[in-house]
């Protein structure tokens, strides 16, 4: 078997101005795509046929650990959007608030990691042991590869926002987070409930 593009997990006109139908055609439908496809092709024929992406990405370096990532990081990142407005609750709720101040604070100080990141790469909510943490990573570099448990995600590269935003990445980051966040997901994954959703096996 050979991983798939998952399916986005709503509508791609369901963001109205927040995320066009036309940056999902490209967002996902080329460039996730593109990383399925090439991580398709350099596991061909190797040992990692038939392991999850987590398996190879602990595994891999190089443009192999760069598609691989990508394609999880992607599917995971489908996963923390609504087109539903959602609010933040219950144990959630009180750890960010109690590690971060408010849920305001958390997120401005998010997305002060996100806009302040330097180029590509990812800016992360994680659980670091029993800490909840924001940091980010470069370019496709992802918390699979760093022993924490994912939480929440937003792509930073510019293809996520520059059909929208152009180069006004606080405004997306902004728009995202008020918005366009599915906190239910988020909190499932307190639990490691929902990160396997973004873990396919090839």
């Amino acid at each position: 078997m050979a991983f798939e593009l998952p399916s986005l997990p709503y509508n791609k006109n369901a963001f109205g101005d927040l995320i066009s139908e036309e940056t999902f055609n490209y967002h996902h439908g080329k460039h996730h795509n593109a990383y399925v496809s090439k991580t398709n092709d350099a596991i061909k024929g190797t040992d990692h046929e038939g392991k999850k992406l987590s398996e190879i990405i602990e595994a891999a370096d190089g443009g192999l650990f760069n598609n691989a990532a990508q394609v999880w990081n992607h599917s995971f990142y489908w996963l923390c959007l609504s087109p539903e407005k959602k609010e933040v609750s219950g144990e959630l709720k009180d750890r960010l608030e109690t590690t971060f101040g408010s849920i305001d604070d958390f997120k401005s100080k998010f997305k002060d990691e996100a806009t302040g990141h330097f180029a590509s790469g990812w800016a992360w909510l994680v659980l670091d042991g029993d800490e909840l943490k924001i940091t980010s990573y470069h370019d496709a570099d992802t918390p699979v590869a760093h022993g924490v448990k994912p939480l929440f995600t937003l792509d930073v590269w510019e293809h996520a926002y520059y059909l929208d935003y152009q180069n006004a990445r606080p405004d997306y980051v902004s728009a995202l987070l008020d918005n366009a966040i599915d906190w239910d997901f988020v909190a499932l994954n307190l639990d490691g409930d929902g990160v396997s959703r973004a873990d396919q096996k090839s």
